[in-house]
C-alpha cells in the first residue's frame, strides 16, 4: 500500500493542507507565552506565626510544635520544615508534585483553625498562610528612594498603593514590599520617670489604648432626617498623642509626654533596604503561574509613567531588576541558533545531491514541520523556553531526515532513468514502511520520559512532547509534501546536462562508498574482530558513566546574583549596618556588575541580609556570573564578625521555599536538640577541611547573648506578683509592642510601646524595671529576680519535627557534584557521627541524588519500550537486538566527549542519551529493511542482502547523521546567553553520532548475520520453518 499516492495525484490539495499547517502554527506561534524555563509548579505552601519578644526556643517550643503536628497530619506532606527565631516562626510545607496547591490550602487553614487552642494567647493573630513556588524567581524588582519622604512613609506609598496598582496588571502574582516597614506612633518610655512618677507600663498602655477607639457610635433622627454620630475618638499622629492624660497626681495632670517620648516611625526599627547607594524600600514582583514574563514585564513598564504621576514628586521610582533583557536575549539567540540549524541542513542536502530543485524540497518541508508544530505546542498549554526551542533547533536535524530518505530514494530512480512522477510512486512505496519504523521508534523513547514521573518528568514534558510532535508532523509530511513536490520539481536523468557540483557530488559518494564498500568486506571477513568491538563499548559504556563527572543541572547564567551578608550570632543592628555597608560597596565595585539592591533585618533577623544583585550583560562582562562570584570573593574585604555568600541565581531553583546562602546543603536532624548543637561545629570543621567545598554557611558559634531572669517564685508570691504579672511588664518594655491601632481610609497603622531605646542597651535596665503590685506597691525586679548573661541559639530550626540544622555550601572551581557529594560522606564517616543524628544532602544536592539513582533505570525502560515498538513492527524478536545494537557505540561517544571537554555529566546530557536512542537506530532502521526487502522479494542470501542494503543506504545514512550533527552544532558552539544549557546536548549529542558513524555501519550487518544464523539454528531445534518470506513485517 503506497500511502503517498493521493497526494502525489492531488497536488492542489497537498498544497493547501501544507498551507493549514502553516497558518495554525503561526497562529499559535504568537499566542505562546515565554518563559526562561518550562512551568514547574511546586505545591509549597509556608506558614507565617509572630509573636512579638518570644525566644527563639519559646515559638520553637510553643508556636512550631503545635502547628507541625497539625499540618503533619495532612495528606500529601512529602516534606516540612520550621525555622523560628526572635518573635517570629516560619513553617514550610512541601506537597507531593501531584497534589493541588489549591486543595492543600484548604487543608493548611483548617489545620491552622484546628491548632487555635494549643498557641499561646498573647499572640495578636492568628498564624498567615501562603502558596509560594520556590522554583520560580522575581521578575522584576523596582526601588523607592526620595530625599524629602522618610522611609515609613515610602513603604506605606509602596504597600498601600503601588503594591495593589501592580498587582492588578494581567499577568503580576504576588507584590512584596520590603526594606522598611508601616508608619507607627512610637511611645519611647522613659524609667526615670515612670520611678518617679509611679507609673506602671501597664498603666501606660492602657491609657492609650482606651484614648485611641474606633467603634460604632449609631445615629440619631426625627420624623424627617437621620444624623450619623461621629466623634474625634481617633487619634493620629504623635502629636495627638503626647496630652494624653494618664491620671491626676496631686491635683495635676500626668500627661504621657511626662514619661514618655512620642514620635512617628515604623513599626518595625530593625528593618533597612537600599538600592546602590542609596536608601530604599524595594517592592518585589513575582508572576502569576503560567503568564508570558515578557508580556507581563512589558506590562509593568507600561504602566510605570502612570504609578509615577499618582506618587509625590519627591519620590524616585526606578527598575532595581528586570528578568527580561537577559530572557530576550537567550530565546532570540535560541531563535537564530533555530534558524542556523535550518540553514545547514539545507546547505548539506544541496552538497550531497548537488541541484538546487533537490535542495529547495526540505527548505520547504522542513518549515512546514516546524512550524507546525507550535500548534501543537499552543494545544497541550506549553510556552516558547530554553528547552521547547532547544527541542526545536534539534528538530530541525531530524525532520529533515524523513524529507532525506524520501528524496533521496526517488531521486537514485531518476538517476537511474526513471521518469520522476513514477519515481516519487516507487520511491515512497519502498520507504514508507522504514519512515514509519524510524519515526515511532524515536517518538516512543521521548514518550518514555512521560512515565518517568517525577522532576524529571515534569522538566523534560514540553521537550518531549514538541519533539515528538515535530517528528509526527514530519512523517505527515514526508508522506504528503515532499513526494508531491519530487513528482513536479524533480526533472528526468540528463546526464549531459548535469552540473558541475552534482558531478562533483556523484564522484565524492562514489569515492567513499568505494571505500566503504572495501571496509565493510573487511569487517565481515573479520567478525569475530568487529563483534568484540561492539561487546567492548558495552563495558565501556559502564566504565565510562562510572567515572564522568556529574551534577544535577548545568550552571545558568541569568545575569542575577544572589547574596546574604551574615553576623556573628548576637551582634546587634546598629552593629551590621555598616558591615553590610561595607559588602554592598564591595559588590558594587566589581566591574561586572550593574546594580546591588536588598534588605538587612526583617524577617530575616537582625543579624542577616539579603542582596538581589543585577549584572551587566554578557557581552560587556565578558565573563561568565560564576566566574565574577570568584572574582568579588577574591577582592571582597575581610570584614571581622561579618561574612558574604554569593550565588548565581537559576531558572529552576530547589529548597521548598527555605531560605539559604547556596543551592546546596548538608542536613543534620536528631531529636535531641542538644545532641544536635553537639555535632554541628564537628561537621561544619570536617567539610571547611575539604578541598572540594567552598563558602561553608552554618550555625556554629556558641549562640547569641542571652538574658536570662531568675525569679524566686516564693518571694515573688509574697510579694504578690504572679508570673503573668512578670511577663507582661518585659513585653511592654522591650518587644516593640503594638498596643493599639489607628484606622485611615486606605490602611491601619499601629502604636508601639517600649522602653527608650537609649536605655536598652544594657542589661542593667532590668533594675530600673518596677512592678506595681495590686495594692499600689512598687516592687523592682531586683526585690526577687535575678539575671543572669547566657548564650542561646538564635534560631531553631526542625526538619519533619526534628530538632534540625542546615549547613550550606558551594562547590569549589573544577569540582563537580557527585565528586564534593563522595567527599561529604567520606568525611562524615570518619568523625564517628553517632546514629541519634542523622545527615542528608539537601536543596539541589538531595534532588541529584534521587534523579542519579534513576537514570540507569530510565535508559533501560526506553530501550524496552523501543523494542517492543520495533518487535511490533517487524514482528520479530530478532530484528529489534540488532537495531538496537547501535546504540552501545554512541554511548561511549557521547560520555568521552564530556570527559574530553572536561564538562560534566547533567540531565541535559541524559536527554542528549535519549535523542541519540531514537537516533543512531535509524541507520540500522535503513540497513535492516532494506536487507528484508531483498531476501523477501529477490530471494538474496542475508549475507548478501545486508551488504546491497549497507552500500544502497549508505548516502542516506551520511546525510541523515550529518544533518543531525549540524542541527546539534549550533547548540554546541553557541556562546551567547543561555549556552550552558544548550552546549551540554550538543556535546553530548554531536560525540555520540560521531562514534556510532563510524562503528554501526560496520556492526550492524556483522550482529545482523550473527543472529541471523542463530534464529535459524533455534528454529531448526524447534522445526520450524525459517524462510524470510515468511517474515513480514506490519
Amino acid at each position: 500500500m503506497n500511502l503517498s499516492a493521493p497526494f502525489i495525484a492531488r497536488p492542489v490539495a497537498t498544497m493547501l493542507l501544507s498551507l493549514a499547517i502553516l497558518l495554525l502554527g503561526g497562529v499559535s506561534f504568537g499566542l505562546l507565552p515565554v518563559s526562561p524555563l518550562p512551568n514547574m509548579d511546586f505545591p509549597v505552601i509556608t506558614v507565617q506565626a509572630s509573636l512579638p519578644g518570644a525566644s527563639p526556643e519559646i515559638m520553637a517550643s510553643s508556636v512550631a510544635t503545635p502547628l507541625e503536628r497539625s499540618l503533619g497530619s495532612i495528606a500529601g506532606v512529602s516534606q516540612m520544615s520550621s525555622r523560628s527565631s526572635q518573635g517570629s516562626t516560619r513553617i514550610i510545607i512541601q506537597f507531593d508534585l501531584e497534589r493541588d496547591i489549591n486543595g492543600a490550602a484548604r487543608d493548611v487553614q483548617a489545620a491552622i483553625n484546628a491548632s487555635r487552642n494549643l498557641l499561646p494567647s498573647g499572640m495578636r493573630s492568628m498564624p498567615t498562610y501562603r502558596k509560594i513556588n520556590p522554583a520560580q524567581a522575581p521578575i522584576m524588582v523596582l526601588s523607592l528612594t526620595s530625599e524629602v519622604l522618610n522611609k515609613g512613609q515610602l513603604y506605606d506609598i509602596g504597600s498601600t498603593i503601588l503594591a495593589q496598582k501592580l498587582s492588578q496588571v494581567p499577568g503580576v502574582g504576588e507584590v512584596q514590599v520590603g526594606g522598611s516597614s508601616l508608619p507607627a506612633v512610637r511611645v519611647e518610655l522613659q524609667p526615670q520617670q515612670l520611678e518617679q512618677y509611679g507609673v506602671s507600663l501597664d498603666e501606660v498602655r492602657q491609657t492609650i489604648a482606651s484614648a485611641n477607639v474606633r467603634r460604632p457610635k449609631g445615629m440619631v433622627e426625627d420624623d424627617d432626617r437621620h444624623w450619623q454620630v461621629q466623634a474625634n475618638d481617633q487619634l493620629h499622629e504623635a502629636a495627638d498623642y503626647l496630652p494624653l492624660i494618664i491620671r491626676y497626681q496631686d491635683g495635676a495632670a500626668l500627661r504621657l509626654s511626662d514619661v514618655a517620648k512620642v514620635r512617628d516611625g515604623v513599626e518595625d526599627r530593625y528593618n533597612d533596604g537600599f538600592f546602590n547607594n542609596d536608601r530604599a524600600v524595594l517592592l518585589v514582583i513575582n508572576r502569576q503561574a503560567g503568564a508570558n514574563i515578557i508580556e507581563t514585564i512589558e506590562g509593568i513598564r507600561n504602566e510605570l509613567p502612570a504609578l509615577q504621576a499618582i506618587v509625590p514628586g519627591s519620590v524616585n521610582m526606578a527598575v532595581a531588576m528586570d528578568r527580561s533583557p537577559v530572557i530576550r536575549a537567550t530565546l532570540h539567540e535560541a531563535e537564530r541558533t533555530l534558524l542556523i540549524a535550518v540553514g545547514l541542513v539545507i546547505v548539506l542536502v544541496f552538497l550531497f545531491l548537488g541541484r538546487v530543485r533537490t535542495a529547495l524540497i526540505p527548505a520547504l518541508a522542513v518549515p512546514v514541520s516546524l512550524v507546525g508544530t507550535f500548534a501543537v505546542m499552543y494545544l497541550f498549554g506549553f510556552s516558547l523556553n530554553v528547552l521547547s526551542l532547544m527541542a526545536l533547533i534539534l528538530a530541525a536535524g531530524l525532520v529533515v531526515d524523513d524529507a532525506i530518505v524520501v528524496l533521496e530514494n526517488i531521486a537514485r530512480h531518476i538517476d537511474e532513468g526513471v521518469p520522476p512522477m513514477r519515481a516519487a510512486y516507487i520511491g515512497t512505496r519502498e520507504v514508507g514502511f522504514t519512515l514509519l519504523s524510524m519515526n515511532l521508534s524515536l517518538v516512543v523513547v521521548f514518550v518514555s520520559i512521560l512515565f518517568m514521573g517525577g522532576l524529571v518528568e515534569r522538566l523534560f514534558r514540553e521537550f518531549s512532547i514538541t519533539l515528538a510532535a515535530a517528528i509526527l508532523v514530519s512523517l505527515l509530511v514526508s508522506l504528503t509534501l515532499t513526494p508531491m513536490l519530487c513528482a513536479r520539481w524533480l526533472k528526468p536523468h540528463q546526464p549531459e546536462h548535469e552540473g558541475r557540483l552534482h558531478r562533483w557530488s556523484h564522484d565524492a559518494h562514489q569515492w567513499l562508498l568505494r571505500h566503504y564498500n572495501h571496509s565493510l568486506g573487511w569487517a565481515l571477513r573479520h567478525h569475530r574482530i568487529t563483534l568484540f568491538t561492539l561487546l567492548a563499548t558495552i563495558g565501556l559504556n559502564v566504565f565510562l558513566y562510572i567515572q564522568v563527572p556529574k551534577t544535577f543541572l548545568p550552571q545558568q547564567d541569568t545575569g542575577q546574583l544572589t547574596g546574604f551578608i551574615r553576623g556573628d550570632d548576637g551582634l546587634s543592628f546598629q552593629v551590621m549596618q555598616p558591615k553590610m555597608e561595607t559588602f554592598r560597596k564591595a559588590v558594587l565595585a566589581d566591574p561586572g556588575v550593574e546594580s546591588v539592591a536588598g534588605f538587612i533585618g526583617g524577617q530575616g533577623g537582625i543579624n542577616n541580609a539579603f542582596m538581589i544583585v543585577r549584572l551587566k550583560p554578557l557581552d560587556e562582562r565578558k565573563i561568565s556570573a560564576q566566574k565574577v562570584i570568584e572574582r568579588i570573593r577574591k577582592n571582597q574585604p575581610k570584614m571581622p564578625g561579618g561574612r558574604m555568600f554569593l550565588m548565581a541565581d537559576q531558572d529552576l531553583q530547589f529548597g521548598g521555599g527555605r531560605q539559604s546562602s547556596s543551592a546546596y546543603s548538608y542536613n543534620l536532624l536528631a531529636s535531641d536538640l542538644d545532641d544536635l548543637r553537639t555535632w554541628v561545629p564537628q561537621v561544619t570543621r570536617a567539610l571547611k577541611a575539604l578541598p572540594e567545598l567552598t563558602s561553608i554557611d552554618a550555625n556554629e558559634g556558641e549562640g547569641a547573648q542571652q538574658i536570662s531572669l531568675k525569679i524566686d517564685r516564693d518571694a515573688a508570691k509574697r510579694l504578690g506578683i504572679d508570673m503573668s504579672t512578670v511577663t507582661t511588664l518585659l513585653n511592654n518594655a522591650f518587644s516593640q509592642r503594638q498596643i493599639s491601632t489607628i484606622y485611615e481610609s486606605l490602611n491601619q497603622y499601629q502604636v508601639v510601646m517600649e522602653i527608650d531605646p537609649s536605655y536598652a542597651q544594657h542589661p542593667e535596665v532590668l533594675e530600673q524595671i518596677q512592678v506595681i503590685t495590686s495594692d499600689g506597691r512598687r516592687v523592682p525586679l531586683a526585690a526577687f529576680a535575678r539575671y543572669e548573661r547566657s548564650l542561646e541559639e538564635d534560631r531553631v530550626s526542625h526538619d519533619g519535627q526534628f530538632a534540625a540544622e542546615n549547613i550550606d555550601f558551594d562547590l569549589a572551581p573544577g569540582v563537580s557534584l557527585d565528586q564534593a557529594t563522595r567527599a561529604i560522606e567520606r568525611a562524615v564517616a570518619a568523625i564517628g557521627m553517632p546514629s541519634e543524628v542523622q545527615g542528608r544532602l539537601g536543596g539541589t544536592g538531595d534532588v541529584f541524588k534521587s534523579t542519579q539513582e534513576s537514570q540507569p533505570l530510565m535508559i533501560l525502560g526506553a530501550l524496552l519500550l523501543v523494542y517492543i515498538v520495533l518487535g511490533v513492527l517487524y514482528e520479530s524478536y530478532i530484528h529489534p537486538l540488532t537495531i538496537l545494537s547501535t546504540l552501545p557505540s554512541a554511548g561511549v561517544g557521547a560520555l568521552l566527549a564530556i570527559i574530553l571537554m572536561r564538562e560534566e555529566f547533567s540531565l541535559i546530557s541524559l536527554l542528549g542519551l535519549f535523542l541519540l536512542i531514537g537516533v543512531v537506530k535509524k541507520n540500522a532502521i535503513l540497513m535492516i529493511d532494506l536487507a528484508l526487502q531483498f531476501e523477501r522479494n529477490d530471494g538474496l542470501s542475508p549475507a548478501e542482502s545486508i551488504r546491497r542494503a549497507c552500500l544502497l543506504r549508505f548516502r542516506p545514512i551520511l546525510m541523515t547523521t550529518m544533518a543531525a550533527i549540524l542541527g546539534a552544532l549550533p547548540l554546541l558552539l553557541g556562546g551567547a546567553e543561555g549556552a550552558e544549557m544548550r552546549q551540554p546536548l550538543g556535546l553530548t549529542i554531536i560525540g555520540g553520532l560521531l562514534l556510532s558513524q563510524m562503528l554501526t555501519l560496520y556492526t550492524t550487518p556483522v550482529v545482523y548475520l550473527y543472529l541471523d544464523r542463530a534464529r535459524h539454528r533455534f528454529n531448526r531445534w524447534r522445526g520450524v520453518r525459517t524462510d524470510a518470506a515468511l517474515e513480514n513485517p506490519l
